[in-house]
């Protein structure tokens, strides 16, 4: 088992080294390895859970392209111009609502210049709301009712009678709260910045007369606003499907009454929800395929094919293993599961591949549903190392220089909020159960 685990971390370890598609198919190559050279038999692949994926990032890049993500950051844009001196409160709040809409974190990148500039204008240390708006972006992910890593916990917990509106009142608010507690943090971080040392030799050597970042917002504002109208009309119908099983459909199979399952529903919505934002705003569907939603989704889809595959399969074939080693300490401290779910996500650089990875082990060892759903936010480590494309895009943007990576690395601009509102929205999850589940 020790020789399989090592073969798995290298093709995780190799896969996130490759970045773009490389984690999926590196997982193609450690499951080459497990089923060949270990014996192991693969599992079924999570066929249910690419598929909604790709009904959600096909009707997201659809809005994409109609405009609606364009005429969004444009009113986000007017709103942070209009309060500039709130604009660390307001910056993640804006970023982690792009994300909860959208599924995805990378709609962050349209903002994150805006942000910047008016923090810079506003002689606020654009560090400050720069980096708790990544992190926003990423708590985000496991709060929206349509994101990947919603989905994949979804899809596995629904045989236990577990719903979406279930995960939704404990991932909202504990992410929510652990977002303005890192926010909090953030308003007192590092030297206030006509005082930072980089600041200042920028501004001596004209690097800071560079023109403001103007937002051109949606072409056709009809048709965004159309675009935006169907898919969180889409997104409120599943969320409904999701919560209240009356809603679903009912078919008698040779005698049978079945009911209809929530990823058949989020992939029917999601689908209709991309043709009509076609139909209706007549939008090019090749050009749906060009943006960076699609471009991201499909990435994420390819790492879960591979790596939770691979995952699946080495933890299937050693549950007996696994369970008699560890059940006993993880379920008297369920927090160490959460722990290793946060140190997977930081290998795995996806929350979506992160449970579909891990939480079959959770549910394996017999950990109660409710305290899978409360460490659902610990799939938000990919922060912990600064090479994931938002921490990476948010250093850019920032003209003054103060939204870095330190000398040793790990101590990075964006250390302290992640931790801090992955913490915080892990300890609010706990509590939160106590009071929904009992």
């Amino acid at each position: 088992m020790i020789f399989q685990l090592i073969v798995v971390l290298i093709a995780i370890i190799i896969g996130a080294r490759l970045g773009g598609v490389g984690l999926g198919v590196m997982g193609g190559v450690g499951l080459a390895v497990l089923t060949f050279g270990f014996g192991l038999q693969p599992t079924s692949p999570p066929i249910d859970v690419m598929l909604m994926i790709v009904a959600v990032i096909s009707a997201a890049s659809c809005m994409q392209a109609a405009g609606g993500l364009d005429y969004m950051v444009k009113v986000a844009e007017k709103l942070l111009r209009k309060n500039p001196k709130n604009v660390v409160w307001l910056s993640p709040l804006v970023t982690y609502l792009f994300t909860f809409i959208a599924g995805t974190g990378h709609v962050a990148y349209s903002v994150l210049p805006v942000i910047a500039e008016v923090a810079t204008e506003t002689k606020i240390r654009p560090e400050r709301p720069m980096a708790i708006s990544v992190i926003a972006s990423q708590q985000a992910i496991t709060a929206s009712p349509i994101s990947a890593a919603t989905v994949a916990l979804l899809s596995m917990l629904t045989g236990f009678n577990i719903t979406l509106f279930d995960i939704l009142k404990i991932s909202i608010p504990a992410t929510l709260i652990g977002v303005l507690v890192g926010a909090l943090y953030s308003m007192r971080v590092g030297k206030e910045l006509e005082q930072d040392p980089e600041y200042l030799r920028r501004v001596k050597e004209g690097l800071m007369e560079k023109p403001a970042v103007q937002i051109a917002g949606a072409a056709n504002k009809k048709n965004a606003l159309i675009s935006i109208w169907v898919f969180l009309t889409a997104t409120v119908m599943i969320v409904l499907f999701g919560s209240i099983e009356a809603l679903r459909p009912v078919f008698e199979v040779n005698g049978v009454r079945e009911q209809l399952n929530m990823p058949y529903i989020i992939e029917i919505l999601m689908l209709s929800a991309a043709a009509i934002i076609l139909l209706a705003t007549r939008t090019d569907g090749i050009k749906a395929t060009k943006g960076s939603v699609f471009n991201a989704g499909m990435q994420a889809v390819i790492a879960i094919f591979g790596i939770a595959w691979m995952g699946d399969t080495f933890i299937q074939g050693n549950m007996a293993q696994l369970t008699q080693s560890i059940q006993g300490i993880v379920t008297q401290h369920p927090w160490l599961f959460g722990l290793a779910l946060f140190v997977m996500s930081i290998l795995l650089f996806s929350q979506a591949a992160t449970v579909r990875a891990l939480m079959p082990l959770g549910l394996g060892l017999g950990i109660a549903h409710p305290m899978l759903i409360a460490m659902f936010p610990a799939v938000n480590g990919y922060f912990f190392i600064p090479n994931y494309p938002t921490v990476v895009a948010a250093i850019n943007f920032d003209r003054t220089g103060t939204t870095r990576i330190g000398k040793y690395i790990l101590n990075h601009s964006f250390m302290m909020p992640g931790l801090i509102s992955t913490g915080v929205a892990v300890a609010m999850g706990f509590l939160l159960i106590t009071i929904f589940f009992n």
